[in-house]
């Protein structure tokens, strides 16, 4: 059966107009149940995990900062959302739906998260609406309890996931691979194990030639026992916050590639959903529930 992280939390309160779409966390669950693609029983919620699991990645003070909040004021800025013990819990309860979801994906081949993909929260700072790093601390969680050795992060989010390069630049046990927008925020871009930075408007056709490519190379090469894949649907021509010029078919092509070759190589996969910033807000809910739809197609 097919798992997924949701918590009634990811739907966050923010203030009228902020670019955001905080919506888009409560629209999708109903609209997954609304078709049928998921029952109630495919739905899971976390719990607050024991913090030892996300100082395994995050430095102890910058943690303790946030839950107290008494980040510094600049600090807090970055983070893009304004801070309170509310929005610090939701991070914290993302965190743990993905750790639960990445043991439900050993077991069952593949497991959700509605949100998360936070790999803009470095080791001791957040930015650009990331707090907690969720597929490191779950990568952490299952190399610290013996589950896996080997992981691969395949970060396919129009934004180099930054943070995530940065927490595990010196890590060989965690192979980091970003396919991103090259001239799109970060505009100082960390070093992934493999970086590729793609122009403005790159199509369909263009950019799943070169994913089709990459991935199967990389996981041959890599050989991981476990993919955490950050399946961010800000790709899509119509984003606010991208450059590519996918179409929301693309994007499906892409999320049915990736989860094919976890399939075919028989490697678990955990999916965090990342960024997506339409103007509709149909659009985004779509191209994201898409994933689900492949994930329930392809394994279940």
């Amino acid at each position: 059966m097919l798992k997924i992280a949701f918590h009634p939390i990811y739907r966050h309160l923010l203030p009228e107009g902020h670019r955001f779409p905080m919506e888009k966390y409560e629209l999708l669950p109903q609209q997954l149940l609304h078709e049928g693609t998921c029952s109630d029983t495919n739905f899971f919620e976390p719990e607050r995990p024991n913090d030892k699991h996300i100082v395994a990645v995050h430095d102890p003070e910058y943690y303790y900062d946030l839950i107290n909040i008494t980040l510094n004021q600049r600090a807090a800025r970055k983070i893009g959302f304004p801070l309170s013990r509310t929005l610090v819990e939701r991070e914290i309860l993302i965190t743990d739906g993905t750790i639960k979801a990445s043991t439900y994906a050993l077991q069952h081949g593949i497991a959700m998260n509605i949100a998360g993909g936070t790999h803009h929260a470095f080791t001791n700072r957040g930015e650009a609406f990331c707090m907690l790093n969720d597929q490191a601390i779950g990568a952490r969680y299952l190399q610290h309890k013996g589950l896996v050795k080997k992981i691969l992060i395949v970060d396919l989010d129009v934004h180099q996931g930054n943070g995530t390069a940065e927490i595990f630049q010196n890590d060989s046990s965690v192979f980091t691979f970003s396919m991103h927008g090259k001239s799109n925020y970060p505009f100082k871009k960390e070093q992934s194990d493999l970086d590729i930075a793609l122009a403005n408007d790159t199509d369909d056709s263009a950019y799943l030639k070169l994913l089709e490519t990459t991935l199967a190379k990389l996981i041959a090469e890599q050989q991981p026992d476990f993919i955490y894949y950050l399946c961010g649907v800000d790709v899509i021509a119509s984003d606010k916050l991208g450059k590519l010029g996918l179409t929301v078919e693309g994007c499906k092509a892409r999320d049915r590639f990736v989860l094919e070759q976890c399939k075919l190589n028989e490697i678990p996969v955990m999916c965090s959903m990342g960024g997506g910033y339409s103007p509709y807000i149909n659009t985004i809910v779509n191209a994201h529930a898409n994933t689900f739809r492949l994930a329930q197609e392809l394994y279940f």
